[in-house]
């Protein structure tokens, strides 16, 4: 990237993602900003907020606009949250330092074939004062992506784990990631053991990857603390529902008993608004982040959440929302009301 462009300073989120496919390797922008087979659900991640509308409020006093709120327990500035998001150092020597110096971040783990190796995840979670655990349970195999296998992604070695997970799977097939996958997840992993991961912390536990109304109440059965709708960023399967697309079925199911929250697709403030009018507490913002690291490191990603934080307020005040809790269903008109006013 010439120093011409690097001096571009971003006006919106979305001018990141240029900008970092411009610095990065080309095979670590592929693996960041792709998704599974035909990548339907990557497209449409996004372009579901586009068909959500506003009913916007006229004449409130929006002289003062509060984004705060609570999650869990905790108070946060903004409903805007990192997401659990994978490599950082492959868009910035600092990695999830930088990140971590930037925000407030959200942090995952992912259950192992090796079972003490995940009880090793929680007691390093807990003893470095993290507050919640985050359970990613959309990855019993890795989704076949494309990008990764034609670039023979190489998987780096997780320092984390030195001498307790293979960190040379190379594979002659593709991608070097997906061999490391195949060896490390543990596809056998089902309602039953979220039990177990609960008898061995005392953290609350979020699980990530529900998209329908059955598994957000069995998510319920089994004592989760809360609920993050997501597709894996459309890494996954592809051809399962935009996030934004389900989150109304998800909330109607858990009847507030336990937050929603939600990922993917979100690139502007008003998408974020989109989303808390639909009933999520909070969203969770993945690749932004990621491209932000890539441009300009902790500032980049500061800069992310700054002008998402920026355009909420001003969407929120030209919806007449002085407060996140003001923000209601009735502030948008989705495709399914559309539909619904043609009956």
């Amino acid at each position: 990237m010439t120093s011409r462009n690097m001096a571009v300073e971003p006006v919106n989120v979305n001018e990141f993602q240029e900008l970092a496919r411009q610095v990065l390797p080309k095979m670590y922008y592929d693996f960041y900003s792709g998704g599974a087979e035909d990548q339907y659900t990557l497209d449409e991640n996004i372009q579901a907020y586009h068909r959500i509308t506003f009913r916007p409020r006229v004449l409130i006093d929006v002289s003062r606009i509060s984004l705060s709120t609570t999650i869990l327990g905790h108070h946060v500035s903004a409903p805007i949250l990192i997401a659990p998001t994978a490599m950082h150092k492959l868009a910035h020597p600092e990695g999830e330092v930088a990140t971590a110096r930037a925000a407030a971040t959200c942090n995952t783990i992912m259950i192992y074939k090796r079972r003490d190796l995940s009880a090793l995840v929680v007691q390093r979670a807990e003893r470095n004062g993290f507050k919640a655990i985050v359970l990613t349970v959309d990855t019993p195999r890795l989704g076949r992506r494309e990008a990764d296998i034609r670039n023979k992604m190489v998987a780096p070695q997780v320092k984390n784990f030195e001498g307790l997970l293979p960190t040379d799977v190379v594979s002659d097939k593709g991608s070097d990631l997906q061999a490391y996958a195949e060896a490390t997840f543990d596809p056998s992993f089902s309602w039953k053991d979220i039990g177990w991961l609960r008898s061995i912390t005392n953290l609350p536990i979020l699980i990530k990857g529900i998209l329908t109304r059955e598994d957000a109440i069995k998510a319920m059965e089994v004592g989760v603390a809360g609920i993050i709708v997501s597709n894996h960023g459309a890494r996954q399967l592809d051809y399962s529902p935009a996030t934004i697309s389900v989150l109304e079925e998800v909330v109607h199911a858990v009847q507030g008993k336990v937050p929603v929250l939600v990922d993917g697709g979100i690139r502007r403030g008003t998408d974020v608004f989109k989303a808390l009018a639909l009933g999520a507490q909070a969203v969770l913002i993945g690749r932004p982040i990621i491209y932000g690291l890539a441009v300009k490191g902790e500032y980049g990603v500061r800069r992310v959440i700054e002008m998402l934080r920026d355009e909420l307020e001003l969407t929120m005040a030209l919806s007449g929302c002085a407060s996140v809790n003001d923000i209601t269903r009735s502030h948008v008109i989705t495709e399914r009301d559309r539909a619904r006013s043609m009956l």
